[in-house]
């Protein structure tokens, strides 16, 4: 489903990763761990063109993203070509940036409506069953302001789910919130990785990775210092630098 080979991404004089090669395989939830300024969020910013790279080749479901290639080059799309491409990428935020005046509901049907010009009514029923999906059906009148943190990620989340992505991208969809309103968010992003979706996770929840995710990946610097079944990642790490990062997370 993503096909990264090489990917360098500076801003200015500063290199924020430094050649990353990986692959996740569809159906697979790869969780990127490692100290913050290693470079996992702007990676995940690449993979739906977000951030340009500098270097390298990024593709999603066998497409190159953000570029086409005509005669072995590569030309940059269009922003709305490259919005159209990233509309089948969802992605959750640290912050849920939630429009504050509109419903649950509205927010959660809003690109079905406007983007992909669903009828209202059949955005109202389908938004209705996503927000009962992520355990908030009778939330669906409330505004952003009278929502816990953990519902207004779960809104998030629902809002994404109705554009019907083929991959789901999660930057630290928990670090803003309260510690008791993790679980909840937590609960149903395991729950997406049980239907089956395809997605790529940067977190700090050592619990979660390890008890969803397919494959880990440490990063730091820049670079892919190890990756591998969660399990052998957390529990007996290879490299110096992973042990030293996870004595103090874990």
């Amino acid at each position: 489903m993503v096909s990264a080979h090489e990917i360098h991404k500076s801003f200015g004089s500063n290199e924020v990763l430094k050649g990353i090669t990986l692959e996740v395989k569809r159906g697979e939830v790869m969780c990127l761990i490692g100290p913050s300024g290693s470079g996992k969020s702007t990676f995940l910013r690449c993979i739906n063109h977000l951030e340009k790279i500098d270097a390298g080749r990024l593709s999603v479901d066998g497409v190159i993203i953000g570029y086409r290639e005509q005669h072995g080059k590569l030309y940059e799309l269009k922003p709305s070509e490259a919005a159209k491409q990233r509309s089948g990428i969802g992605m959750v935020f640290q912050k849920f940036n939630l429009f504050p005046h509109m419903t649950a509901l509205d927010n959660v049907i809003s690109g079905m409506v406007r983007v992909q010009k669903i009828d209202k009514d059949t955005a109202t029923k389908e938004g209705k069953a996503l927000l009962e999906r992520v355990g908030l059906a009778d939330k669906a009148d409330h505004y952003p302001a009278h929502l816990s943190g953990g519902q207004q990620q779960r809104v998030a989340i629902a809002r994404s789910l109705a554009m019907k992505p083929k991959l789901m991208l999660f930057d630290e969809p928990t670090s803003a919130l309260d510690p008791e309103l993790v679980g909840e968010v937590l609960d149903v992003m395991k729950g997406l990785a049980q239907s089956g979706m395809t997605m790529v996770v940067v977190t700090h929840e050592m619990g979660f990775a390890r008890e969803v995710a397919d494959s880990l990946v440490f990063m730091d610097n820049g670079v892919v210092v190890e990756a591998g079944d969660p399990t052998d990642v957390l529990g007996n790490p290879q490299h110096e630098r992973t042990k030293g990062f996870l004595s103090k997370v874990i």
